[in-house]
């Protein structure tokens, strides 16, 4: 029985040692812990006996791309619930709402969702902005010092001046759908008084949701 329970021991496999292998400053390292400084870094995990690749580790996002990420998800917010209240418009229009104030209750939640969006792409985009300001003057200081910009800085100037430009597309795109929502209310509206046989008022050419409301414009 001992030589028996020596023999289980023996043939127990030792627990598989991992490789970690990521990019620094341009050169691959690899090593078998991973050190603080390179656990935000993409990396690849590597069985240390066989050599093969068992997994790999996205780096972890920039605030920049945290918030294009969050700005493209209140897009994708801002779609559903556009399509959700046209399809319950198209439906009860008629059967559910007695008055046209009741209707224009319905589009209150898209027209707080668009235009949260366009006041967090406008701060996103005047933020990125002032910060690419300040990187690209520490740039510009040491180029007129004769020293060259460190390339982090450098790096950094470029994923800024990438999401700005995204951001900036972002914003338009949420100022666009706003005004698209202001025309689409007040085509409801217009049906809704065919529908119910109503007489249209002479200013019923103006949007349901008062377009002095709208943000205006940032110039870029």
């Amino acid at each position: 029985m001992l030589m028996a329970s020596l023999a289980v021991a023996q043939n127990k496999e030792a627990p598989t040692k991992k490789l970690y292998c990521w990019n620094d400053n341009g050169q691959r390292v690899c090593s078998d812990s991973l050190p603080a400084e390179a656990v935000g870094r993409a990396r690849e995990e590597i069985n240390a006996k066989s050599g093969m690749r068992t997994g790999e580790v996205a780096r972890e996002l920039t605030e920049q791309e945290r918030a294009q990420a969050d700005a493209e998800h209140a897009q994708l917010q801002a779609d559903l619930a556009a399509q959700e209240t046209r399809r319950r418009t198209e439906q009860a229009m008629l059967l559910s709402y007695r008055t046209e104030e009741e209707l224009r209750r319905v589009f209150n939640e898209r027209v707080g969702i668009v235009d949260n969006n366009i006041k967090t792409a406008r701060y996103n985009v005047v933020s990125l902005r002032d910060g690419l300001v300040s990187l690209l003057q520490v740039a510009g200081d040491r180029e007129l010092a004769n020293k060259p910009a460190a390339e982090k800085t450098v790096d950094t100037i470029r994923l800024r001046h990438a999401t700005l430009v995204r951001q900036r597309a972002l914003q338009s795109s949420f100022e666009r759908q706003r005004a698209e929502l202001d025309v689409e209310i007040a085509d409801i509206m217009r049906r809704y008084r065919e529908m119910k046989g109503a007489t249209v008022p002479a200013a019923s050419g103006a949007a349901a949701v008062d377009p002095s409301s709208t943000p205006a414009p940032v110039k870029q």
